[in-house]
């Protein structure tokens, strides 16, 4: 028979025991690796904070920068919002100018042949008053330009031919007659017509007073543009009236 040995490897003379290893070494392995990823984890939290405060450092050195170019550009700034606000107010004044030499070249192609003016004023806002003015009380309450006409005509159908031939001027959108009466129907007529109206020679001349509006035509923005639209009142030659 082949004999055994049936003493353990380990416990025979010369044998090698194999190690032997309890839990101490498994904790003292997993406390080394928690403390490795612990020690990873503050340096990594260290590196981005550091980045951190770089950025916010280099963040703040663009701020400042551009502070410092703003306060070198606020001059420009300054005349471009004053260059704007210029050209606004150009632009106004000139959408709210009023072609006066149009009106009048028109006024003087409708005017009719029995019909005479005594008194004519063209303002662009009623707020403007030119010396020796047609007191045309109903110009008043026109806000935009208009016409303050006082005049003669050789009868009462003649005065609304005129108000008619008026209409037809472009830009006209209403006339309002305030008053027109023959001679022997008004004593007062000449005096309330304007200064020195003498036109009313005979009974069957009716004298009238009247406004043109243009109201749809801009309103002048400022009042001191108005007197340069304004055309003073005149005194035709009397050689229309009636004889």
């Amino acid at each position: 028979m082949r004999p055994v040995n049936l003493i353990p490897q380990e416990d025979r003379p010369g044998g090698r025991r194999a190690p032997r290893s309890g839990p101490l070494a498994y904790v003292v392995v997993g406390a080394l690796l928690v403390a490795l990823l612990g020690v990873a984890a503050l340096v990594a939290a260290n590196n981005q904070s550091a980045d951190l405060k770089d950025e916010i450092v280099q963040i703040e050195g663009e701020a400042a920068a551009a502070e410092a170019k703003a306060t070198t550009l606020a001059p420009y700034t300054q005349f471009h919002a004053v260059a704007e606000q210029r050209n606004a107010t150009i632009a106004s004044l000139a959408n709210s100018r009023f072609d006066w030499e149009r009106v009048m070249r028109e006024l003087g192609l409708v005017l009719p042949a029995d019909v005479w003016l005594t008194g004519l004023t063209a303002t662009a806002s009623p707020a403007v008053s030119p010396e020796g003015a047609a007191a045309v009380t109903l110009r008043g309450s026109i806000p935009g330009p208009a016409l303050a006409l006082v005049g003669c005509a050789r009868s009462q159908q003649a005065v609304a031919g005129f108000v008619q031939a008026l209409k037809d001027i472009d830009g006209v959108t209403r006339v309002g007659v305030e008053s027109s009466a023959l001679g022997g129907e008004s004593s007062a007529g000449s005096d309330s017509a304007g200064s020195g109206s003498t036109c009313q020679t005979r009974d069957f001349i009716a004298q009238f007073q009247m406004a043109v509006a243009f109201d749809a035509a801009p309103v002048a923005t400022t009042t001191a543009q108005a007197p340069a639209e304004a055309v003073p009142s005149s005194s035709p030659e009397s050689e229309g009236e009636a004889e």
